[in-house]
């Protein structure tokens, strides 16, 4: 587990500069505080810092092949690199090293560009050809390692942060979509970061750099088709799959643990992790001096019932000082408050291993989250009229809405009504947009909209509902959007940024890619049933764990936001928002910032997720030097 840079140039004469590879490394000395690597040719530099996971001894990047044609600086864990290493050695071809690295490397030269298809694991790698002058950049199939890339006159600056580039380029600019983008999700969606001229590479794709230009592939897609059905031999089927999956992420040179949360995803890895291994697993989990935030008895069952090494944190409250420190780690606008806890339970698990198993993805995969089962309800309704009478009955209703308080108690919600107007995709947009379209209406100044012309968020949802295949069942399609947005935008983002800030790795099985397509060809049933979400995770787990860790509703980790702004965060919160320079940034109506933090301080409101968001966006101007 690593961090990476580098830098390409499109003509062969135009040599690049050390000392900015040197700088962008320096960048991210956090992801790989081991060692450094640097390579140099005309028109590419590569960079590299290490994190020793496997072959400790020899596996050095940037590695180059024994003829000097290619060279490699990977990030992440190849989970089948033996198979494939077993596959080249059988058609002739010679190791120096027992890494991964040089499976990918050897499997390159050997194969091309074909060795992705092969890769089982988690991945962003930059590999050069010397003789074609080409560089691949190739990022993992979820989106579980990042990369970052900014084009300009023939040349590409990469990185596995944004503040690899960002640390060495001039002028920049912020890119307006993506501030509704952030407004609207609470984080920024690939391709898009917050500054012009900066993308992030998407999940499951690939760019090709070389003289004559740039191209882009995808080179995988889930498809939701069913491919199972309901029966006795599926959950012994699913058993085998996740298992599977679980043992093939627990290979280390490194002492290895588990995050335990207490919730049924978590809890499922320790279980598991537990019967494939000759000693105890070593567990962490964070836990809050206020009763109402705490979990972790929860955590301490699955701990005493699998006798794992365990060990709990006890944070206050008001954990607030990481705010700066967050704005800093994320790169960009990132306001999702669960990002305090976690920064806490990886720093916690650090200090007894170097390796974190995580159930992170469970939830997108299996149909697990509050969210779909009132989208389910609503699409109940939304099957059985016409979108267009849809659209004219409960159109008007939302819009009039609070004065319908004669309505039945289900039609009494205004986001409710408008839901029931719209189709699918923007119901669920609408449903999981961190600050609606009426309030982001509100906080935008004239002039804001004006520069948007006409953008809105939506259109990150209608990208990804063009591409999607599989079964019409009133499921599939938002897990899809929740696998391409908030899975890879917020969750492994928040688990990225908060373990590499600690030198950790993070390992997440439920998204091993051959379990996430097995999975989506699961039938309806088997994800939602009787309204409970990972139904078939929880029977097969059943005989495993209490019932009260399968079948509670887990609040996941909360932070007390409101609670903050009426007290140790109110000044903070008054200074920033209402500060000169925030004002002046010209995006927003600052009477309206001002009406609700008066209403949120005075009880009258809860405009916390607001406050909250705006907060996290005024820490990231303060911290940044970017033009408007």
């Amino acid at each position: 587990m690593c961090g990476i840079a580098g830098i390409y140039n499109n003509d062969p004469g135009n040599n690049v500069s050390a000392d900015v590879l040197h700088k962008m490394c320096d960048a991210i000395v956090h992801r790989g505080p081991d060692e450094a690597g640097y390579f140099l040719e005309e028109g590419l530099a590569l960079g590299h810092r290490r994190l020793s996971i496997i072959d400790i001894s020899s596996g050095q990047q940037p590695m180059v092949t024994a003829d000097k044609r290619f060279a490699l600086v990977f990030n992440g864990e190849i989970y089948n690199y033996r198979d494939i290493r077993e596959e080249l050695q059988q058609e002739g071809v010679s190791f120096r090293t027992s890494s991964d690295t040089e499976v990918i490397l050897l499997g390159w030269a050997h194969w091309g560009v074909e060795i992705v298809e092969r890769l089982a694991g988690m991945f962003a790698f930059a590999i050069w050809d010397k003789q074609q002058h080409t560089c691949h950049l190739v990022r993992d199939r979820l989106g579980i390692k990042p990369l970052f890339f900014s084009l300009e006159n023939g040349s590409c600056l990469f990185g596995s942060e944004l503040k690899t580039i960002v640390s060495v380029k001039k002028d920049l600019s912020i890119n307006l979509p993506a501030v509704e983008d952030y407004f609207t999700f609470g984080y920024i969606p690939e391709p898009k970061t917050i500054y012009r001229g900066i993308q992030k590479l998407e999940p499951g794709h690939y760019l090709v750099l070389k003289p004559d230009g740039i191209e882009k592939h995808q080179y995988w897609d889930i498809d939701f088709t069913p491919k199972h059905k309901e029966g006795k031999g599926l959950d012994s089927m699913f058993s085998e799959q996740l298992e599977s999956s679980i043992v093939s992420h627990l290979e280390s040179e490194v002492p290895l643990g588990a995050f335990l949360s207490g919730g049924v995803d978590s809890s499922t890895v320790v279980a598991i992790m537990a019967n494939h291994g000759d000693s105890p697993v070593n567990t962490c989990s964070i836990g809050f001096e206020s009763k109402e935030y705490d979990e972790t008895q929860w955590a301490e069952k699955v701990a005493t019932r699998y006798a794992s090494e365990h060990r709990k944190k006890i944070i206050s409250t008001d954990d607030y000082d990481l705010l700066n420190t967050l704005s800093k780690l994320y790169d960009e606008p990132y306001a999702d408050a669960s990002a305090l806890p976690t920064y806490r339970v990886c720093q916690l698990a650090r200090e007894n291993v170097t390796v974190c198993i995580s159930g992170d993805g469970a939830d997108e995969i299996l149909g697990g989250y509050r969210r779909y089962k009132l989208h389910l309800m609503e699409e109940k309704i939304r099957s059985k009229l016409p979108s267009s009478f849809r659209r004219l009955l409960f159109g008007p209703l939302g819009r009039l809405y609070p004065k319908l308080d004669w309505a039945p108690q289900f039609l009494r919600a205004k986001t409710t009504l408008l839901a029931l107007s719209w189709d699918s995709a923007e119901a669920y947009y609408n449903s999981v947009s961190f600050l609606p379209s009426w309030l982001r209406a509100n906080l935008y100044s004239d002039d804001f909209k004006k520069q948007l012309d006409g953008y809105t968020s939506l259109e990150v949802f209608r990208h990804h509902e063009a591409n999607y295949k599989g079964a019409h069942d009133p499921l599939s399609l938002i897990q899809y959007l929740d696998i391409k947005t908030y899975l890879v935008g917020d969750i492994l983002t928040k688990v990225d940024r908060a373990s590499m800030a600690h030198s950790l790795e993070v390992r997440v099985p439920f998204l091993d890619h051959h379990f996430v397509e097995w999975c989506a060809g699961l039938p309806f049933e088997s994800k939602i049933n009787n309204g409970q979400g990972k139904a078939i995770l929880k029977r097969v787990m059943g005989p495993h764990l209490p019932s009260e860790i399968l079948y509670r509703n887990k609040r996941g980790f909360s932070v007390p936001l409101a609670q903050w702004f009426r007290g140790p965060l109110k000044e903070e919160m008054h200074d920033q928002l209402t500060s000169r320079e925030f004002s002046e940034l010209g995006l927003f109506d600052n009477d309206f910032i001002t009406k609700s933090i008066a209403q949120h301080v005075s009880g009258k409101g809860d405009h916390s997720t607001l406050i909250w968001t705006l907060l996290m966006f005024s820490f990231f101007i303060k911290n940044s030097e970017v033009s408007i």
